[in-house]
């Protein structure tokens, strides 16, 4: 007897609206600014204060806050 798949068998998943709103389009240079190490200029805050976030590969984050 042959297998049989079923590719499709839920008619209206509660994923389906998730998916199509995953689906989307990415530019390609606007990603390699993600893992840039340049800093892009500001205008200092006015509450005189500035938090860095840093995440190593490993997913570790530290946060840290810097007066200015």
């Amino acid at each position: 007897m042959k297998p049989v798949v079923i590719r499709n068998s839920i008619l209206h998943s509660p994923h389906d609206e998730l998916q199509r709103a995953l689906l989307a389009e990415i530019d390609e240079s606007a990603g390699s600014a993600l893992y840039s190490t340049i800093s892009y200029p500001f205008d200092p805050p006015k509450s005189g204060k500035i938090a860095v976030k840093v995440i190593n590969r490993d997913g570790d984050e530290v946060l840290k806050v810097y007066e200015t």
